[in-house]
């Protein structure tokens, strides 16, 4: 699959959850991702170990990531990569959406503890151009 394609996916994913225009327009004119923590948007390049690690994962996975979330659990500080996977077949199910949520694929890396972080499926709340993790 090419990036293009893969990239248009992430504006059309982006743009269903409401994400302010700015953000997406950063995206798709420049590839630069957003990292929200709690619906507040800031640029992942502001954060080198951030940028860092989600140019090597998209190079290890052949795939592209639109947006990511910042927590803290009990378990460690965790970024969730939101992404599109390299596989079109699969991206009728990477992001589904439930009344006012929606459930992304993604990868959680675990900041303090890398031998947790997984692909999986997130839920994301979206308010005010912004999304946040809920579980």
């Amino acid at each position: 699959m090419k990036r293009e394609q893969m990239k248009q996916k992430a504006v059309e994913i982006l743009k269903e959850m409401d994400v302010y225009s700015p953000y997406i327009e950063a995206f798709e004119k420049n590839d630069v991702v957003t990292m929200f923590e709690r619906y507040a948007g800031f640029w992942a390049y502001q954060y080198p170990e951030l940028q860092d690690k989600i140019k090597v994962f998209e190079q290890k996975y052949k795939c592209i990531v639109y947006a990511v979330t910042h927590e803290f659990f009990e378990f460690g500080e965790c970024y969730t990569f939101l992404v599109v996977t390299n596989y079109k077949y699969e991206w009728k199910t990477l992001v589904e959406k439930e009344k006012e949520n929606f459930y992304a694929y993604s990868y959680v890396w675990n900041k303090d503890d890398e031998w947790c972080s997984e692909f999986g499926t997130v839920g994301i709340k979206s308010a005010c151009g912004g999304i946040r993790r809920f579980c």
